[in-house]
């Protein structure tokens, strides 16, 4: 009786879900910009858009609908309610986030609560496929070589910190098809001042990041300035987050770093290469010989 009951509560909101989340909604495939007006959107959330420009990130990885894509960590799922409706169609989503038995509380309750907001909206989130991603035990995010597409957002420094960094981009490399893109979105560290490797501050250095990738085997691609501050000094108090959305000393200067607006981004992607073929191993000399040869020459044998 209880296990119907249940079911029956469960079931009871979406009969009275919104028959349309978006604010435009005219066919199955949702574009990014209905999405990105949608009303499953907090008005917190969308006031952030002026600082992450989601669509002209997406766009400059090449995210296309029927994609595989693995969002990294996640967190709260910012970028998952936008990635989620866009590829549910025709894609597909994993979100590789906290593992359940993760050693801190603060990593269980942002999964639970990633987990909530998945399970509030089916409509939206039921395709999602949720990863477990706590270097170096479980660092599968999605099947080997299935993801056209890997993006992580804010999240290099995290694993520098806690010394995860190559055990990462490793796992990142493994799930990518030969010829998918690593996309990453990380607060811009300065180009003259020495890399922490622990990153206190939050904040990386391009050159690091791209050396953390180029040892994993990518290539870099290309990076864009769509989320560059000029604003941010990167010199603060409590690092990164004294600006907004943290503002770590809450009322302390709080106008100026309002005025500041949220961290200085590198947006930057990098290509898992194509194998090689087995003649791009084969010294020169020894490669223009078999192209000169006759092989009409050699005898065929048939077998009876």
């Amino acid at each position: 009786m209880k296990k119907n009951l249940l079911a029956f509560l469960v079931f009871i909101p979406l009969l009275f879900a919104p028959l349309s989340l978006f604010a435009d909604e005219k066919s199955s495939n949702h574009s990014l910009t209905q999405i990105l007006k949608g009303k499953h959107r907090s008005k917190e959330n969308k006031d952030r858009d002026q600082y992450r420009h989601p669509e002209q990130t997406l766009a400059f990885f090449d995210v296309k609908a029927d994609m595989t894509v693995v969002e990294v960590w996640p967190g709260s799922g910012w970028y998952t309610e936008i990635l989620a409706p866009y590829l549910r169609d025709k894609g597909k989503l994993y979100a590789a986030h906290f593992s359940p038995d993760h050693p801190t509380t603060f990593s269980k309750n942002g999964l639970t609560a990633f987990l909530g907001k998945l399970h509030k909206e089916p409509k939206l989130y039921d395709k999602v496929e949720v990863t477990v991603l706590q270097p170096p035990q479980e660092v599968q995010i999605a099947p080997a070589g299935s993801a056209d597409r890997v993006l992580t957002f804010r999240n290099v420094h995290n694993w520098m910190n806690n010394d995860q960094a190559a055990a990462v981009f490793s796992a990142m490399f493994t799930a990518l098809k030969p010829g998918g893109i690593l996309g990453i979105v990380e607060h811009r560290g300065s180009s003259i001042k020495p890399q922490d490797p622990k990153a206190v501050s939050g904040y990386v250095s391009e050159d690091y990041i791209i050396a953390l990738a180029r040892k994993a085997g990518f290539e870099f691609l290309a990076k864009s300035e769509v989320n560059a501050n000029p604003k941010d000094t990167k010199n603060y108090p409590e690092g990164v987050w004294t600006l907004p959305p943290v503002l770590r000393l809450k009322d302390k200067d709080k106008a100026k770093y309002l005025a500041i607006g949220e961290s200085d981004r590198m947006t930057i992607k990098f290509v898992k290469p194509q194998p090689k073929s087995l003649a791009s191993f084969l010294p020169s000399q020894l490669l223009g010989s078999i192209e000169r040869a006759n092989l009409t020459d050699i005898p065929t044998v048939i077998h009876k």
